[in-house]
């Protein structure tokens, strides 16, 4: 597996580097009503896309889009973008393309 998709980086054993997705700190429910970045809410998890993994990484891939806890990460920064490390062990689950018929998590 290629440990990296263009970035000067060299992920080791089961790390893997997430660029997390774009979520705006004001949410909406699903009848309108606008949730604001203060309220309080649950552990929420987000969702982020896998851009570089380590060698011993054996269930995710690069370009696979993962749901994890933003309150266990390590965050860095290369060439002006934010990055979140992992250990492959704090994914919860790998989100599946509609129409992909192999074996997996559906969200």
């Amino acid at each position: 597996m290629p440990d990296s998709a263009g970035l000067p980086i060299r992920m080791l054993h089961d790390r893997i580097l997430v660029q997390p997705g774009r979520e705006s700190g004001e949410r909406k429910s699903r009848a309108g009503i606008v949730i604001p970045a203060t309220a309080a809410v649950g552990r929420r998890l987000g969702w982020g896309e896998v851009v570089a993994a380590g060698p011993h990484v054996r269930q995710v891939s690069l370009g696979d889009m993962i749901l994890f806890d933003p309150e266990d990460r390590a965050e860095v920064e290369f060439e002006g973008s934010a990055y979140t490390l992992l250990r492959e062990r704090d994914v919860h689950a790998i989100g599946q393309q509609a129409g992909d018929e192999s074996t997996g998590l559906y969200l």
